[in-house]
């Protein structure tokens, strides 16, 4: 079907948008399949929109018949035009938290264009959404797509340590539909052994590296739950692959993202979790992040009380502490915080998985690599950082733009703000520690709008394999590369970044985490002057660089934070 088949009304003149920090203007609006244009025609400088379609979750729409048109621009218009007639409003809620009106004069178009909105913004087939056709002039389809490879990975593990192999046991995605052809694994185990322990794990995520501490030999492994089922069952090559991963170790980690009784239930639905008496070296550790509807949710809760601004702030504190949202954050990064520390400071390795070894186990992998490893906290490093972990192994079973979706849900499926949290535990370590991230605000706030809505193909489909079949890495444009060419890279770059080997230890007490102001008032009084002030940071750190900043390394403990050494900015 083509796109002009969904549009009955592609053009409407005398249109009045408002949105957040703006005035009301008229002007021209039209529709196209991927996009929302608004072209004003008010003051010397027309005002313009240009709206990617996916980017709005819902629409409300209302008609009426009027007496007399709005009179919010009867100067310029003239006392007598449009004094009869019909017309209706749309109301736009996008999946980045702005909140559009759309004035449309004349009921039939009103409700044409809503019903275009609706049907273009919800397109299933990947291949007809925008980054399909995405063609900027500064860029050529690449023949490299994205910033790494399981292969390059392994190259900077294998001088370090004989222990890992680069198995291509999935090079056709038998044995897990959801990981990439070639995989990490330990040197002693044979890829059959690995063919049969898939089995035991659900969607044949088996434990596969994620990440190589330097300093001590240590790894983060993941992969989904087992599947041991109330008859507790076992698979001897499951169990010789997680002996493999510590060696002669006297103990590994096991970081399970459900509560030990949700672990308990799991087995009566075929999951389940991994046995002491079967797994001798591993102690099991249960940390229960909140996941699916309930992530939803808080988020919704959350959105809901940053949108109304009628309430006191006493009731404004009551629906922040209701929402959960920053309960979310402080158990993830304590959560991450465990693991790191299992690592670093046990000198254990640790396995981490949930129940698909998906969304929460993936905020756990990345976020403790981001702690421990210096690489991870430069611009480039950190985007690699998320390729790795969220692009190439995902594996979530519902694809990554629904599992980014925004506050308003379409239909009640398997969604949930992951990516999102993710980019909240990230903004809460550069806000603790300043001059250790390369990256500034602002990146993480572009992610969070490509996440829910892009031009490129970074977060399209579900895995490498779908990518693939549907020729996403042919003909689409990686956002990761772009962002990394040198005229993007300047503007997302940290100007008080100094990089240190040390580990950032998150503080999670109450006092130390706050809400993000820069995503979720981002459409209120006060967000615009934001990136005016991080101009003049930078501006700042440009003209002072070179007279530095001390650093130093005191060790604080405290009953809420990751005990350890912690580097301190100033």
């Amino acid at each position: 079907m083509e796109f002009s088949e969904h549009i009955k009304t592609a053009n409407v003149e005398d249109v009045v948008l408002t949105r957040p920090l703006h005035p009301p203007i008229k002007g021209t609006l039209c529709v196209t399949a991927h996009h929302l244009l608004f072209s004003g025609r008010d003051g010397d400088s027309p005002a313009q929109l240009l709206l990617l379609l996916r980017n709005i979750d819902a629409i409300e729409k209302s008609v009426e018949n009027l007496v007399e048109y709005s009179g919010l621009f009867r100067r310029s218009s003239g006392p007598g035009e449009r004094a009869a007639g019909s017309s209706g409003t749309i109301t736009v809620k996008c999946k980045d938290l702005c909140v559009l009106q759309l004035d449309i004069p004349g009921m039939e178009e009103c409700l044409n264009i809503a019903r275009s909105i609706e049907v273009l913004s919800s397109l299933d087939r990947v291949t007809e959404m925008y980054p399909f056709f995405h063609r900027p002039s500064s860029l050529s389809l690449p023949g490299r797509w994205g910033l790494s490879s399981p292969e390059e990975d392994f190259s900077l593990i294998q001088p370090l340590s004989d222990r890992w192999r680069l198995s291509q046991v999935n090079r056709d995605y038998s044995v897990c539909p959801s990981y990439p052809p070639a995989l990490v694994v330990p040197r002693g185990v044979d890829d059959q052994t690995l063919a049969k322990a898939a089995k035991f794990r659900q969607g044949g995520r088996f434990p596969v590296l994620a990440f190589y501490h330097r300093s001590n030999g240590q790894v983060i492994m993941r992969s989904s739950q087992p599947l041991t089922g109330a008859n507790r069952k076992r698979c001897r090559e499951d169990e010789l692959l997680l002996q493999a991963v510590i060696g002669g170790a006297e103990r590994g980690y096991i970081i399970d993202t459900r509560s030990a009784q949700l672990a308990h239930q799991a087995r009566m639905t075929g999951g389940g979790f991994e046995s002491k008496s079967h797994y001798h070296s591993w102690r099991r550790l249960h940390r229960n992040l909140e996941r699916g509807k309930g992530l939803q949710e808080s988020l919704m809760k959350l959105a809901e009380a940053c949108s109304d601004q009628s309430h006191s702030m006493d009731r404004w504190l009551s629906r922040l502490e209701n929402s959960k949202w920053l309960n979310n954050v402080n158990a993830t990064l304590s959560a991450a915080g465990l693991v790191a520390e299992c690592v670093e400071r046990e000198g254990c390795s640790v396995l981490v998985h949930g129940y698909e070894g998906t969304d929460t186990t993936l905020l756990l992998t990345t976020l403790a690599q981001l702690i421990l490893e210096p690489r991870c906290r430069s611009l480039r490093g950190f985007l690699a950082l998320l390729e790795r972990e969220w692009i190439q192994v995902s594996g979530t079973p519902v694809p990554a733009a629904l599992r980014t979706v925004g506050p308003v849900p379409r239909a009640p499926r398997l969604e949930a703000p992951s990516f999102l949290l993710l980019l909240d535990c990230v903004w809460q370590l550069g806000r603790q520690f300043p001059l250790s991230l390369g990256f500034s605000e602002a990146l993480l706030l572009l992610l969070a709008r490509h996440a829910y809505a892009s031009e490129y193909g970074s977060f399209l489909c579900d895995c490498d394999r779908q990518r693939c079949a549907l020729g996403v890495k042919e003909n689409t444009h990686c956002l990761f590369q772009f962002l990394c060419s040198p005229r993007e890279r300047g503007r997302y770059s940290s100007p008080l970044y100094q990089p240190t080997e040390l580990a950032i230890w998150p503080s999670v007490q109450p006092q130390a985490l706050q809400l993000w102001r820069g995503l979720f008032f981002r459409w209120t009084e006060g967000a615009q002057y934001l990136d005016e002030a991080w101009e003049e940071i930078r501006n700042l750190a440009t003209q002072g660089r070179g007279r530095g900043c001390g650093r130093s390394v005191v060790p604080m403990e405290t009953e809420d934070s990751v005990p350890s050494s912690r580097a301190v900015d100033c």
